[in-house]
């Protein structure tokens, strides 16, 4: 029996005789045995700055910017410890903002707030949602060497004290996740998250899954990370248990460079070779619409090395409970893939007219789409992944008998249960 992670649960199934499949799974890396400890350890210890009290007075205006619901990182252990050191420096609760990281998703509600950070630090603490879309709370920074527009949250460029917290993991576009990329696309303004999620930008040979080396993207969020005044982070990796394995603090660059090392160990897989299909698990909280879950087939798909034999399918197992997904990046991404007639069509109108921010998922997954079909499992809304071109299927019973109608009975299958988490690539 195998097992991908579905929601906040599994799905289970069965492979079919004579058809092979293999497993990839981030190494094991040990948890930390002690989280609480843990941070309190890295707070009084951090990487490249003094500790937090050393860095505030009474007066000082702090924003403090966390990931959004779309991130499984466990913001209420990182904020809870900081806002005792911030207490014992005497900063006043009134003048601690805690900036929900949105970038161009829909707004959390307060629930989510509550679930990020616990019902404690939403009821005594001023926590607000960043708006991308309204200018009122934006302030325009200039342009970075390579000329990205940094159009910036003024909240969180007026503040004494600009720290961020995140998650390091491999993304698509940045390498990896985290640190400086909390706060150059979560707080950003849209004019900015047009330009990195641009088809330069995402057509550029660097911008890529776990490639920092002369990628673009990742340059400029340092740039606009350092011009927008980033003091201070807190950051975590996960095993593959989804467990937290290191978490460090201090200066952003210090604390990026340090976890990578982690990330690399835990997440690089060696496979033997190709596969006829791959199964993707996403899980919550990025199975909860469609935008988020497609990436895990974007993932696989723009891995280290190629793991898919041509005409390949790529599988992903998502509820997509909010369908498309209900913020406006969401929205663009699924007018455009609805609206377009083929895939062939979605690149070309985004390499000579351009895009706005959100339809960057239509223009990645057209580039996935033109290679191979990519099918959701499982997911509440079948109408609206036909619609966006995809493959929808009940149960992994139906997808697996689908791949030995394409491939025979003795189909190679690779099974990625964190696939946003995992760098599978083929050895030799």
């Amino acid at each position: 029996m195998h097992k991908i992670p579905y929601g906040r649960g599994e799905m289970s199934f069965e492979v079919p005789p004579g058809m092979r499949c293999d497993m990839a799974e981030p190494a094991p890396y040990p948890a930390l045995p002690d989280l609480a400890v843990a941070v309190r350890e890295a707070l009084a210890n951090p990487l490249g700055t003094g500790p937090l009290r050393s860095l505030v007075t009474p007066a000082s205006k702090v924003c403090i910017v966390i990931t959004d619901i779309t991130r499984a990182c466990p913001d209420e252990a990182l904020v809870g410890p900081m806002l005792q050191e911030l207490e014992a420096a005497g900063v006043p609760d009134g003048q601690i903002t805690i900036l929900v990281a949105v970038g161009m998703h829909r707004a959390s509600t307060h629930e989510e707030k509550v679930e990020k950070l616990g019902q404690r630090i939403v009821a005594r603490y001023n926590v607000v949602d960043h708006n991308a879309e309204d200018p009122g709370v934006l302030v325009d920074l200039g342009l970075t060497a390579s000329g990205v527009p940094i159009i910036f949250n003024r909240i969180a460029y007026e503040a004494d004290l600009l720290i961020a917290t995140g998650i390091v993991e491999p993304h698509q576009y940045a390498g990896f996740s985290g640190c400086r990329k909390t706060m150059a696309v979560g707080v950003a303004g849209e004019a900015m998250i047009s330009y990195t999620h641009g088809p330069v930008m995402l057509d550029h040979p660097a911008t890529r899954l776990a490639n920092l080396e002369g990628n673009p993207f990742h340059e400029a969020a340092m740039e606009i990370a350092d011009k927008a005044g980033l003091d201070f982070c807190i950051n975590v990796v996960k095993n593959g248990a989804q467990e937290i394995c290191a978490v460090m603090a201090g200066e952003h660059r210090a604390v990026f460079e340090a976890l990578v090392e982690v990330a690399r160990k835990v997440y690089t897989v060696p496979v033997p070779h190709r596969y006829h299909a791959v199964l993707c698990g996403v899980g919550f909280p990025k199975d909860a619409n469609l935008y988020q879950a497609s990436r895990g087939p974007s993932y696989i798909f723009f891995a280290p090395t190629p793991l898919l034999e041509p005409g390949g399918v790529l599988v992903v197992a998502a509820r997509c409970q909010e369908g498309a997904g209900e913020g406006t990046g969401e929205e663009r991404f699924f007018a455009t893939m609805k609206a377009a007639p083929d895939m062939q069509t979605i690149l070309h109108d985004a390499r000579t007219k351009g895009y706005k921010p959100g339809e960057q998922r239509a223009f990645v997954m057209a580039k996935v789409m033109e290679a191979n079909d990519v099918v959701v499992v499982g997911a509440e809304c079948p109408d609206v992944i036909r619609a966006a071109h995809m493959l929808a299927m009940d149960t992994m019973d139906e997808v697996l008998a689908d791949v030995r109608r394409r491939f025979g009975a003795n189909a190679r299958v690779l099974l990625v249960p964190h696939s946003l988490q995992t760098l599978p690539y083929v050895e030799g």
